[in-house]
């Protein structure tokens, strides 16, 4: 028998859904990632926003059910961006859009948008907080992430208005200290 040695993925391919209501969830993962439809038949289409020829696939099945929000599941998907520059920008063209976050939060490691797709799948939008992974996850060994493991909401035009007059980027991404916090309703 082989030795057992640590072999993990290189990276994160892409995501599939399945929907009854394909053209609407490929034209919102289109606009939000700011990618391009590579594919799109009758029942598929396949999304990209980099150099992989694809992330994003949806399925057309026409007679599926709305599934039931309460139960199991995966909760969200995240999107990492470049900077507090890029995230912004990114915030500010699907506003545009007519496209608006339902919950901004400052996880500490991470300042994060959270969006609602077509068939209410969560998407998080997020920039780093911290210059290296060590950082971040030595925070999350710390008291203040203890005590608040969630984080603290925040005013995406307050965030963009802040960032436009200069305030600096790493006092715009510290997390204040709000004391104790829960999950937030669903």
């Amino acid at each position: 028998m082989a030795e057992r040695r640590k072999v993990a993925p290189t990276k994160l391919a892409h995501i599939v859904f399945r929907t009854a209501a394909k053209q609407p969830m490929l034209d919102w993962y289109r606009e939000v990632l700011d990618g391009e439809i590579v594919f799109d038949n009758a029942f598929i289409g396949f999304i990209t926003y980099d150099d992989e020829h694809h992330r994003v696939a949806v399925i057309q099945m026409p007679d599926i059910a709305t599934p039931e929000r309460v139960g199991p599941g995966l909760h969200h998907i995240a999107f990492t961006y470049a900077n507090l520059d890029d995230l912004l920008h990114t915030y500010e063209r699907l506003r545009e859009s007519g496209i608006k976050p339902a919950w901004c939060i400052n996880h500490g490691p991470t300042t994060s948008m959270y969006y609602s797709d077509p068939d209410d799948n969560k998407v998080e939008l997020q920039i780093d907080n911290f210059p290296s992974m060590a950082e971040a996850t030595a925070w999350l060994h710390s008291p203040a992430f203890a005590e608040n493991p969630i984080g603290v909401d925040f005013d995406p035009e307050k965030l963009l208005a802040d960032y436009r007059r200069g305030v600096p980027e790493a006092e715009l991404k510290k997390r204040p200290n709000i004391g104790p916090r829960g999950l937030p309703p669903r």
